[in-house]
């Protein structure tokens, strides 16, 4: 009887032990606002040390931004960015550009075209930057699309070049293909013949990731194309330098 007696205490022990695990562990709140000032500081130092680019107008005459173009980053002169709100630095979608040939340094803010002195097409080089991601590359275009549309036969350009026509019921109509016979991925260029109010415009292209850097410049300038294709080069270099 006397053990019977001291068997409630006895029983009683589990149920304490339960009541004491289900309780909080006292260090679990401690540890989770130590966390979360850790978190919060790291935030803060991240955002204090994330590089930032400036949003307000850039002055003509500031060092190269760096503009992002689908992921490519390029160098560029504020005085070669031809529309205002493009001259800015960070993500842009396109960025159009201009250039004096053959010196290839951006023109001169100060001199502006007038009725009585235009701008000479033939003493300028306009670059755009653009998102190539809805387009194939050249080359691809070159070996896929562009062969349904040609002339059968290609012609003797200048010395090193060679031109294929695009049909006349074709999308191209009226523009040739103009190639450098023996590296066409080097130069090549989709020409307008020239006409009654058309003096002839090139478009050469070169991608870089998935960015294009689209090359514009008359026609007339094909007899020296050795020279454009090096001017292209170092354009692109300049924008787009390898580290």
């Amino acid at each position: 009887m006397a053990f019977l007696a001291q068997e409630p205490p006895n029983s009683a022990r589990p149920a304490t032990q339960r009541r004491r695990h289900a309780g909080h562990n006292p260090i679990m709140i401690p540890l989770l606002v130590f966390g979360a000032v850790v978190l919060l500081a790291a935030l803060y130092v991240a955002y204090i040390l994330w590089p930032r680019w400036p949003q307000g107008p850039v002055s003509l005459n500031a060092p190269s931004l760096p503009i992002v173009v689908s992921g490519v980053t390029f160098n560029v002169e504020p005085a070669a960015i031809r529309i205002g709100v493009q001259r800015r630095a960070g993500v842009q979608q396109r960025v159009d550009l201009s250039y004096l040939w053959p010196s290839l340094v951006p023109p001169d803010p100060a001199v502006k075209p007038t009725v009585g002195a235009p701008l000479d097409p033939n003493e300028r080089v306009f670059v755009t930057l653009s998102s190539g991601d809805a387009t194939l590359p050249l080359m691809e275009r070159v070996q896929t699309i562009y062969p349904r549309y040609l002339v059968a036969q290609p012609v003797a350009g200048f010395p090193g070049l060679t031109y294929r026509g695009f049909r006349d019921d074709s999308p191209y109509q009226g523009e040739d293909l103009v190639f450098e016979s023996n590296a066409p991925e080097h130069f090549l260029a989709r020409c307008s013949r020239k006409g009654v109010t058309n003096t002839g415009v090139c478009l050469l292209e070169r991608r870089i990731g998935n960015a294009d850097i689209t090359f514009r410049f008359p026609r007339d300038w094909l007899p020296d194309w050795e020279n454009v294709a090096n001017g292209v080069d170092r354009l692109v270099a300049r924008l787009h330098p390898v580290n």
